[in-house]
């Protein structure tokens, strides 16, 4: 039967919507969710696939477009680091963002990544500096938006963690919102507004944290994988909300209920132009450094997420319409496997001690100079910090030189300095190429040491912040009608994520992005056949 030419048009314009009319000037799609998941290996998703429900993880594995083989092309695999990539689309040597935190030369002690002196934190009393993502030296996907939309788009990001949502957030972002650790309030920055908005007040003040404390994490046999009750912290006070609730499932269930009130109430895709949410969901590292990966709370955790995820989209489908949303699932890196566990598979596993090492490479050069001094004022596996006081009358090549052939020595197989990686001093292999991409003019002199597989720099527990497969492979998935389904095996990066986002919503990339549209998963938009007769079909 031949349809009406009318019904012609319809199916034309059907067929165009996914990729043609995207457009972030047009609210097309009206609002783009971003899960970022802190240290959630790219393997997880296959080792719990057939465990997963219908509607959480699978949205993505089973009706997005699936990269397995993504993976950072840089050495510093750490959050801070990490959420910049996945935002600027470039790695540390275009965002500048080279660790958690750095050594301030200027004010001789460690700062974070987002610690920003001229401002204050807002809804909690404290004295402590507030935050913003004055350190960035690129723009991020929500600056690009805001940008092109002459500030039509909104722009939030949410975490437990500071950083892991100022980064994302960008310069122009309409709110950041992170933590108190303690009470596990919600907090921001003067750099974003001097109050809390009324809804964000009303949840602190509504006592939400209250139900988190005192419960049992069960799986869903039955075993205890875990406890909120109150305990005592390293330091001896009572622990907050942050490392009690914070590793556990709750968190996350307190994260999207934070989430659905910001939807709500800053009406989240219901603007002229496309908004921007992520959300970076903080308990699966807050566990996984102590644990390790390959525990049953960590299958536990992967599992409760996979439902939380799943409650969370049916909300965004409700009141804004899966159709009018793209959303995007990634981390910021993986994980070592527990060395203990490791090692029962003889693996050559190892925790080491940062305390211990930076004696150790302390004394060694000592030694060398024949003068005792701190001559690593800090290290943070495998990253040493170098005081150039010590080394008063050396060059800082010569000086940075010296400690990594003191820090191989010690425990590493070799290193990259920070007058090498200035210089693109690195071989042209895929090792090097990594270290390169680590380089950040920031934190005075320092040392990038190369680790040993299998060996962290933490007494106890695991560690990331390497360059190999178990920190660097991480999931990259999108839903959306711009998205053609199906599991792709092609190459990807994190730094993808934010170029394809902005290549589909027709606006620039940020400044220094490096990553490529991953055209194989987007939507073609399939052109009419044309009959002998000229008639469209």
């Amino acid at each position: 039967m031949r349809l009406p030419r009318s019904w012609y048009v319809v199916l034309v314009l059907l067929a165009w919507i996914p990729a043609a009319c995207a457009a972030a000037y047009n609210a097309r799609p009206k609002l783009i969710v971003v899960i970022v998941i802190d240290q959630f290996r790219g393997d997880y998703l296959e080792r719990y696939r057939d465990q997963f429900g219908d509607g959480g993880f699978r949205t993505f594995l089973d009706r997005g477009a699936y990269f397995t083989d993504c993976n950072y092309d840089y050495a510093n695999t750490r959050t801070g680091p990490g959420h910049a990539t996945l935002f600027t689309g470039t790695y540390t040597s275009g965002h500048g963002i080279v660790a958690n935190e750095w050594w301030d030369p200027v004010k001789k002690k460690r700062v974070t990544s987002v610690q920003d002196d001229a401002t204050k934190l807002v809804g909690v009393t404290s004295t402590a500096p507030g935050a913003s993502p004055h350190n960035l030296m690129s723009d991020t996907l929500g600056d690009e938006l805001k940008l092109a939309t002459g500030g039509k788009s909104r722009v939030f990001a949410i975490s437990l963690k500071d950083r892991a949502a100022v980064l994302p957030a960008g310069f122009s972002g309409d709110g950041a919102y992170w933590i108190d650790a303690k009470s596990g309030a919600w907090i921001t920055s003067t750099f974003y507004r001097q109050d809390l908005p009324e809804w964000a007040r009303n949840f602190n003040g509504s006592h939400r944290t209250d139900k988190y404390w005192n419960r049992e994490w069960k799986d869903s046999e039955g075993n205890v994988l875990g406890s909120t009750a109150p305990r005592k912290g390293r330091d001896g006070s009572p622990a907050g909300f942050y490392e009690v609730i914070g590793s556990t499932p709750f968190a996350n269930d307190y994260q999207f209920e934070f989430a659905k009130e910001l939807v709500l109430y800053e009406k989240l895709g219901a603007g002229p132009a496309t908004d921007l949410l992520t959300i970076s969901l903080s308990a699966n590292d807050i566990l996984g450094h102590r644990i390790g990966p390959d525990t049953p709370q960590m299958r536990g955790m992967a599992l409760e997420l996979d439902r939380q995820l799943a409650e969370f989209i049916a909300f965004l489908g409700h009141q804004v319409g899966l159709a009018n949303i793209w959303m995007a699932l990634s981390a910021d890196h993986g994980i070592a496997p527990l060395p203990d566990f490791a090692k029962t598979l003889r693996l050559p596993a190892a925790n080491l001690n940062d305390d211990d090492l930076r004696k150790q490479i302390n004394s060694l050069l000592s030694k060398k100079y024949a003068k005792a001094a701190d001559y690593v004022l800090d290290l943070d596996y495998p990253l040493a910090w170098v005081n150039e006081e010590a080394f008063a009358g050396h060059k800082e090549a010569d000086a940075e030189a010296d400690t990594g052939e003191a820090m191989k020595q010690a425990a590493l197989t070799g290193y990259y300095t920070k007058s090498q990686l200035a210089h693109g001093d690195t071989p042209d292999t895929e090792m090097g190429r990594r270290y390169a991409h680590s380089y950040s003019p920031y934190g005075g002199w320092y040392v990038m040491g190369i680790p040993r597989p299998f060996q962290v720099g933490a007494a106890s527990g695991t560690d990331h912040a390497t360059p190999f497969t178990y920190d660097i492979h991480v999931p990259l998935a999108f839903y959306g009608l711009a998205f053609q389904p199906g599991t792709y095996r092609t190459h990807s990066e994190p730094v993808d994520l934010a170029v394809t986002f902005a290549s589909l919503l027709g606006i620039n990339a940020p400044t220094h992005a490096t990553g490529r549209v991953l055209i194989e998963a987007i939507q073609t938009p399939r052109r009419p056949a044309i009959t002998a007769a000229g008639e469209k079909q």
